[in-house]
């Protein structure tokens, strides 16, 4: 153990006698979280020689159940892998048993020390080694879309929105950026405020989005895509937490409603020189920036229909994309529209950058930022030209051409060699094996509108 880890654990201890135990969390493929829960008294240990866990950790689908095809199970043996604490992760857990509780980032690695290749951080550590390369920093921000729905089901047993907690009332209207609607729900966002400022993450705005019982919670750019990721996995922890404290859940699944508008992950991205100079912004202060930033779209649009897999990996993910909804249908570009897959937003030219609105809420951050980056190094290595910006309704000006079908995006993906080579070719036929495996369990079920449709009529 290095003694700035050492120092790292030790004075967390000093500064918290109350903490009795820590979780240790790394992220599956599906980006949740699972890991170990330790004393306190194990925590230095779990610094010095890290905690041990199964390579078929990155194996599981969404109900936890070993995916053998990925050849991470009992084929290879079911082995154990190290992994070790991501410095500055180690934080306070206000919201679960009275602030007794902390928790810690981790990261695999395989037994000589090197990275392990199908852990979700460690591909994006992959990706941006490029940029490293090549003198660039990459100063991203992810904003985070979810759902507050009732503890309690429906007559049907299914999903609805919670009662204000000042009213009593159910949510049944839109309301989009209702200040009115914040202070119903002052006291929960308030908490989600604090437990943040608690565990040094960094929330910028929060607004009420545009479905009963939704909202979106935005992180500041950072210039530490890893931490930014860090933040985002571990800001979705916090608000289910602090949700669950007053009485609610908090789902970023994509398509809770089907009628409703879904949850996204939108993320914005620019890129930084060594000068600490952003390469999008024109010295003429063009809105559409440099010839950098135009080969990052066309790099983003190219690689788009091949990483709909990435960015709506499992069976509600699909159901997100739909006419009318504020979901893009197709890859297309445009300077302050939100009709469109890549935006440009509005703003100051030294913070000029895109905007990726494509992507769910149920992504994992890790594998969105690495592919959204490998597809800019694409675009850069290439000197790639994006077609036309879209002005007005792209909606009304492109057919949908993004595949709504899970099956097709893996295929897609499969045949991607630019995707394969950046994220790690093992890496994508875990991922492929896994999310194939996952799909074929959901075609054994039948559901209810099936039988509503069909049981008499057929």
């Amino acid at each position: 153990m290095s003694s700035s880890s050492s120092d790292e654990a030790q004075a967390f201890l000093e500064r918290h006698p109350e903490i009795g135990s820590i979780d240790l969390l790394i992220s599956d493929l599906n980006g949740v979280q699972r890991g170990k829960r330790i004393p306190r008294e194990n925590l230095a240990k779990a610094y010095q020689t890290g905690i041990n866990l199964p390579a078929s950790l990155f194996a599981l689908d969404i109900n936890g159940n070993t995916v053998e095809e990925t050849g991470l199970g009992l084929d290879s043996g079911d082995g154990d892998r190290v992994c070790r604490p991501v410095s500055g992760t180690l934080m306070p857990t206000p919201w679960l048993r009275n602030g007794r509780h902390a928790q810690l980032t981790m990261t695999m690695f395989e037994p000589d020390g090197c990275p392990f290749f199908a852990d979700p951080r460690q591909v994006l550590a992959r990706v941006l080694e490029r940029f490293t390369q090549a003198g660039l920093t990459p100063v991203v921000a992810v904003e985070l879309e979810f759902y507050l729905v009732d503890r309690q089901r429906n007559e049907l047993g299914m999903t609805q929105p919670p009662c204000s907690p000042a009213s009593g009332e159910r949510a049944t209207q839109s309301q989009l950026y209702s200040i009115s609607e914040l202070d119903e729900y002052a006291d929960f966002l308030e908490d989600i405020q604090a437990a943040a400022r608690t565990q040094a993450l960094p929330l910028d705005t929060a607004l009420k989005e545009c479905a009963p019982g939704q909202f979106e919670i935005n992180l500041i750019h950072c210039d530490d895509a890893l931490k930014a990721c860090d933040s985002a996995q571990l800001l979705k922890r916090l608000i289910k937490g602090v949700a669950l404290n007053h009485g609610f859940e908090a789902t970023f699944m994509a398509k809770p409603y089907g009628l409703e508008a879904g949850n996204g992950t939108h993320v914005h991205i620019s890129l930084m020189d060594e000068a600490g100079d952003n390469v999008f912004a024109a010295e003429d202060e063009s809105p559409l920036g440099t010839p950098v930033l135009q080969q990052a779209i066309a790099g983003l649009l190219e690689l788009m229909p091949a990483s709909m897999a990435l960015l709506a990996p499992n069976l509600n993910s699909f159901r997100r994309f739909q006419p009318g909804l504020y979901v893009p249908m197709a890859p297309t570009w445009g300077y302050d529209n939100r009709s469109v897959a890549l935006r440009i937003p509005s703003g100051p030219n030294a913070a000029r950058r895109l905007e990726h609105r494509v992507a769910g809420a149920d992504v994992n951050p890790y594998l969105l930022m690495a592919t959204l980056l490998a597809s800019i190094d694409h675009g850069l290595k290439r000197e790639l030209t994006p077609p036309s910006a879209i002005t007005g309704n792209a909606y009304e000006q492109c057919e949908p051409s993004l595949t709504n079908s899970w099956c097709q995006a893996l295929d897609l993906l499969e045949g991607s060699e630019v995707l394969k080579e950046a994220l790690g070719h093992e890496f994508v036929k875990v991922f492929i094996a896994n999310r194939r495996a996952e799909r074929e369990q959901s075609l054994q079920a039948v559901s209810k509108l099936e039988y509503d449709w069909y049981l008499r009529q057929v």
